[in-house]
């Protein structure tokens, strides 16, 4: 088993920082955090730590923010331990549930049960439930459905439950890929998972992609959804802080998307298109 390394990060002001950095923490190979009081813990694989990819972060380099940060090696860490200590279950505007088995249900309209493999900070949380807010008002009834870089596949598991037809799941990640197995047997749903990128899409059209990654894999992506998406097939976009949002919109708008919806909870974004 990889061991991880640990990184206490102290940050003030607190907010929105502590959201913010873990967004950039990811880009970079972090994968798992836990959130103090005056800051966050951050874990990554010792084999994929890069000392100056961590120090070129903008944040960082922000005089108007204090980090700092000390770490050590933490042999064989219990992920789903760990994930059982800090998750909290997400209830999406009184509709949908998603929660592990150890929750109660909630008795909502939806529920989605999911087992995840690496533990959770909240801006997962937050791209999250915009993705679902945003799904919630969308007609997946027999339409075919990619949600790339799936992690737990919980959107696509979401959007089978909404009707969906065929639905696509990829990710990068081989822990994804298992874990988007086993969730969509937890679920009772069809997906086609497979381990990959966008390079992998082939010729294959969606009416409907989801992807709630990160600014610069979508900045790179873009025009490969597009090439596989429908004539007035929606693009649904996330992982995205407030930041981010003109960067994004600039490649949708050279790619003839039309902006139909933009949510925001706390500092992170949504984006619903139309191609």
């Amino acid at each position: 088993m990889n061991n991880y390394l640990e990184f206490n990060f102290k940050i003030s002001p607190l907010q929105p920082w502590n959201e913010i950095l873990m967004a950039e923490l990811i880009e970079i190979g972090f994968d798992s955090f836990t959130e103090e009081h005056d800051g966050i813990l951050a874990y990554i694989p010792k084999d994929l730590f890069n000392e100056d990819e961590l120090k070129q972060i903008h944040l960082l380099q922000n005089p108007e923010i204090s980090i700092s940060y000390t770490y050590q090696e933490m042999p064989n860490i219990n992920w789903n331990e760990e994930w059982e200590k800090n998750f909290e279950p997400i209830n999406v505007e009184n509709q949908v549930s998603i929660r592990a088995e150890f929750h109660e249900n909630q008795n909502l309209p939806y529920e989605i049960i999911i087992q995840p493999k690496m533990s959770f900070g909240t801006g997962h949380h937050a791209t999250t439930y915009l993705m679902i807010q945003q799904m919630l008002d969308m007609d997946f009834e027999k339409k075919t459905v990619l949600d790339m870089g799936c992690g737990t596949s919980v959107l696509a598991i979401f959007a089978k439950q909404k009707g969906a037809g065929k639905t696509v799941a990829i990710d990068i990640d081989e822990w994804s890929v298992e874990n988007s197995k086993e969730n969509a047997v937890r679920n009772n749903v069809e997906l086609e998972i497979s381990q990959g990128t966008a390079d992998n899409l082939g010729n294959e059209n969606f009416d409907i992609i989801l992807a709630n990654i990160n600014r610069n894999i979508l900045i790179s992506d873009i025009p490969t959804y597009v090439s596989v998406l429908n004539d007035g097939g929606q693009l649904l976009l996330s992982g995205l802080c407030f930041f981010d949002v003109d960067d994004i919109l600039e490649v949708c708008t050279e790619q003839n998307l039309t902006l139909k919806r933009k949510l925001q909870r706390e500092e992170w974004v949504s984006l619903l298109l139309e191609k």
